[in-house]
């Protein structure tokens, strides 16, 4: 099936990135990548976002 990563592909890649990247680069690299995805993942979820604060400030802007 065209598009399926196997775990002899999987090896193959993260050695790459770690001859790349280096042993002390590649947790930093694999964290930054992990926080910006959870960011994404909320951004898209509506996380965080609390809408009556939107609302709020449409208004008092509204009042002056």
């Amino acid at each position: 099936m065209p598009g399926s990563i196997g775990p002899l592909e999987l090896v193959i890649v993260l050695a790459i990135a770690l001859i790349v990247l280096g042993p002390k680069k590649l947790p930093e690299v694999g964290r930054s990548i992990g926080n910006g995805m959870r960011e994404f993942k909320d951004s898209l979820s509506g996380v965080g976002v609390d809408r009556n604060d939107e609302d709020d400030d449409v208004h008092s802007i509204e009042a002056k």
